[in-house]
């Protein structure tokens, strides 16, 4: 098919073999007895994997090499053992002895894939096996074989969840390794096999505060998270320093003493803890990390523990993500579009950074608009109004009428600009595209349902518009508007009514019910005129396909057309379809993901996902702040105390001096030197 073919003892036949003898060859140079043909063999087969291809055909003949003397071999065996170990289980447990002996191999990463082969062998019956090379792999010297040690807690607790106790034993000893490749993974393993045992955090506070920065970046990210949650629970609410005094005035039954006191409670400063500052503090460098994933993590942290004065920094951080792709920029839009509905002045200096491009995709387009909204006041408003009007002529129609609701929204949230506003959706109307005026059509609605008696003329317009708009739910909006205003409007409302009832039968189940809502409000307030046409439609939504038009029809009928049968509630027929209604709430739909913690995939979907762990909220009193100091401390302190007792000032100096090479404690403690 126009391929060209390699000319007959090419050496580069050999590399490309054909589709049907590639495994045979691959089985072959596996079973040779040459190291060099089996390792060739391996880094082909790894490099299928690598592109997606399905080599399980070859595990029977890669699994007799997992015992090979050559370690690149043994290294390129295990990779894909921990690939296909979980499909291939039977065949996998037959070298579980050498998988033991290679958990003693005197090379680390031979160590390391010998463990991450056995703990994704997803049989119970080798979980001992498991649970005692995971203990002795956290006692390895090697702080790689430690981590991957971490990585298979979590394995074995999926598999068999009984273990978690014991787990629990190891997750505590490798919480206290000075790694900084251990941190990350053991704390992903605390989150996963127990979260609410924050116990185990208390005396490693402090040390995975001050390695933060050292730990590689998806480790921070995982610690990040877990010290959050910590925070909440451990200490009190820095945002008391934000709030007034409130309750000033004193309750008749308490005595004047008791006020005092309460006062003097309440006026008491706030005083951070200095271990929630340590956190604060050593997050801050990591707002300038190159990865995203960090920089976000932070901010999140930044705005469920930091005081409100401090959180602004977080927002030139998140600023300068929206130059990444356009995934990152997606999460991180929608982390800013909830923060901007409670704190618009953090991300009002960057407004020009949420304006829209032109290559933006539609998703993230409407995500910037969001935001405008959201910072939208008295001083901006103008300016966005004027870029609102370009983004309505845009080609991507989504976009455009994602835009017409914005200035709806505007409209709503600042009275000044109210009518400005209105005239410009009203202007729209006329545009050529059908989808702008519909959209027009539905906010216009919206807005003069606040003050309707303004405006009689623009619903004049609107219904002119009748004949023009196919757009159902265009339509629908404005009978609605018509109807509800068919006293202000006279004249017009009859003839629209005779319009619509010669295309009923034609019309969209949406707008029939609008038809016949219309003409139960003018049998109601004109009946001379549309009596007839009324009982007309009654009697074709009658018969109408739709059960929904049949049974509305049903219901109009008993409450407007009174006979013997007619029950109590058509006396009320008048307040029942004429009642004012109230104004709807044009909210941002990012209002109610605030109690999600920022970050998540729950917030993310706006609902709760499998596995999410809810913030705690602030507890009233502080928990006693001593569990986190480390026992090493009380050993020092009992030196110095017996040293001032037998040495002289410059005695002790000296003694210090002479002890400080010698000494882990003072090794660690470089203040004690001095």
């Amino acid at each position: 098919r126009g391929r060209s073919r390699l000319p007959v003892g090419s050496p580069m036949q050999d590399l490309i073999p054909g589709p049907q003898d590639h495994s045979l060859n691959l089985k072959q140079m596996l079973e040779s007895n040459k190291d060099s043909a089996k390792l060739d063999a391996m880094k082909r087969i790894v490099g299928m994997i690598a592109k997606g291809k399905n080599a399980s055909e070859l595990f029977p003949a890669v699994v007799k090499n997992v015992a090979s003397k050559n370690i690149e071999i043994k290294k390129l065996v295990y990779v894909y053992l921990v690939r296909y170990a979980e499909e291939q289980q039977d065949l996998a447990l037959l070298s579980i002895s050498t998988f033991q002996r290679a958990l003693k191999d005197p090379n680390q990463l031979i160590r390391a894939s010998a463990l991450r082969v056995l703990s994704s062998i997803r049989v119970p019956i080798i979980v001992p096996i498991m649970m005692l090379a995971i203990k002795e792999a956290s006692a390895d010297l090697s702080p790689y074989v430690r981590k991957n040690a971490a990585h298979a807690i979590q394995k074995l607790y999926s598999l068999d969840p009984e273990q978690k106790e014991m787990l629990i034993e190891v997750i505590e000893k490798l919480l206290k390794d000075k790694s900084t490749l251990v941190a990350g993974s053991v704390v992903m393993a605390f989150e996963e096999v127990c979260p609410d045992r924050i116990d185990l955090i208390h005396k490693n506070y402090r040390k995975l505060c001050n390695l933060l920065v050292d730990v590689e970046e998806w480790g921070q990210v995982v610690i990040i998270h877990m010290l959050t949650r910590y925070a909440r629970t451990q200490f009190v609410s820095p945002w008391k320093e934000d709030d007034g005094l409130e309750d000033n005035e004193k309750n008749f039954y308490e005595s004047d003493d008791e006020q005092k006191e309460k006062t003097d409670q309440k006026k008491k400063p706030y005083a951070m803890d200095p271990d929630h500052r340590l956190l604060i503090r050593n997050t801050k460098p990591l707002l300038q990390s190159r990865n995203a994933a960090v920089v976000m993590a932070v901010a999140q942290l930044y705005w469920h523990i930091s005081p409100k004065s401090e959180v602004g920094i977080i927002s030139k951080s998140l600023v300068r993500l929206l130059r990444s792709n356009r995934e990152v920029q997606y999460i991180v839009l929608q982390n800013i579009a909830t923060m901007s509905i409670q704190r618009k002045g953090m991300f009002e200096p960057y407004l020009k950074s949420f304006y829209v491009r032109s290559t933006d995709p539609t998703m993230i387009k409407i995500l910037k608009l969001e935001i405008l909204t959201n910072l939208a006041n008295e001083a901006n408003i103008s300016t966005l109004l004027r870029e609102f009007q370009t983004y309505v002529k845009s080609q991507d129609k989504q976009f455009a009428a994602a835009t017409i609701q914005t200035i709806g929204r505007c409209a709503t949230n600042i009275s000044e600009v109210t009518d400005t506003c209105l005239s410009g959706l009203v202007c729209l109307l006329s545009n050529r595209d059908e989808i702008v005026v519909a959209e027009s059509v539905v906010v216009i609605k919206k807005l003069l349902q606040m003050q309707p008696a303004q405006h009689g003329e623009i619903i004049k317009h609107m219904a002119k518009l009748l004949d023009s708009i196919t757009v159902p739910v265009a339509r629908a909006s404005i009978l609605w508007l018509i109807g509800e205003n068919c006293e202000r409007v006279p004249k017009i409302a009859p003839d629209v009514l005779r319009k619509m009832a010669k295309s009923f039968t034609n019309e969209d189940d949406l707008v029939k019910l609008q038809i016949l809502n219309l003409g139960a409000k003018l049998y109601l307030t004109n009946s001379k005129q549309t009596k007839l046409l009324t009982q007309y439609i009654l009697n074709l939504g009658k018969y109408d396909q739709n059960y929904d038009i049949r049974d509305r029809t049903r219901f109009i009928r008993q409450l407007i057309v009174p006979n013997e049968k007619s029950g109590a509630l058509s006396k009320y027929a008048k307040k029942i379809f004429l009642a004012q209604k109230p104004a709807p709430l044009l909210e941002s739909p990012f209002k109610d993901r605030d109690h999600f913690q920022l970050g998540t995939l729950s917030h993310t979907l706006n609902t709760k996902a499998i596995g999410y762990l809810e913030l705690s909220n602030w507890p009233e009193v502080a928990p006693d702040p001593s569990v986190r100091n480390v026992e090493v401390i009380e050993l020092i302190n009992q030196c110095t105390k017996y040293s001032n007792t037998l040495l002289s000032r410059n005695q002790k100096c000296l003694q210090w001096g002479r002890l400080g090479p010698h000494c882990s404690v003072v090794g660690h403690l470089p203040w004690l030197r001095s």
